[in-house]
């Protein structure tokens, strides 16, 4: 259910990190203005850089907020590895860059690239987003 709500924010617009997240803006109890101000940042692999993938981002953000006493770090770290591992099973990267190919790579601008048919066709995020927000809901549940 949460991987369809994050899927859906993507599709409007919204980056990856921002759809996980706000799939799970009731649970957090923060507003959608909230969650898109703290995420901003995380799309693109981290502002665009291609790093860690934000909708992995998100979903430690969603698991670190939901699932942890924000004092045991060991917890928290052995719970979103063992989140991200799910997600590397799956996809076999948490690194934006290496799940993205081709023409998208070489766009080193940090100005995002317009919402058109042609960018969702070309890249995975909207699933990516999918399979994060699940992951996440299934370590919440």
């Amino acid at each position: 259910m949460k991987g369809e709500i994050a899927k859906k924010y993507f599709l409007q617009g919204f980056n990856c990190c921002q759809a996980v997240v706000l799939a799970f803006k009731d649970e957090l109890k923060l507003s959608e203005e909230e969650i898109k101000k703290i995420t901003i940042g995380f799309g693109g692999g981290l502002a665009r850089q291609r790093l860690t993938c934000g909708a992995v981002s998100g979903m430690a953000m969603v698991l670190g907020a939901l699932k942890s006493d924000g004092q045991d770090k060991a917890a928290a770290y052995a719970m979103i590895k063992t989140a991200c591992d799910d997600f590397k099973a799956e996809t076999g990267s948490i690194i934006c860059a290496e799940m993205l190919s081709g023409e998208i790579l070489k766009d080193k601008s940090t100005v995002p690239e317009e919402r058109s048919p042609e960018y969702y066709k070309k890249r995975p995020c909207a699933d990516l987003c999918f399979l994060a927000a699940e992951i996440a809901e299934k370590y919440v549940k």
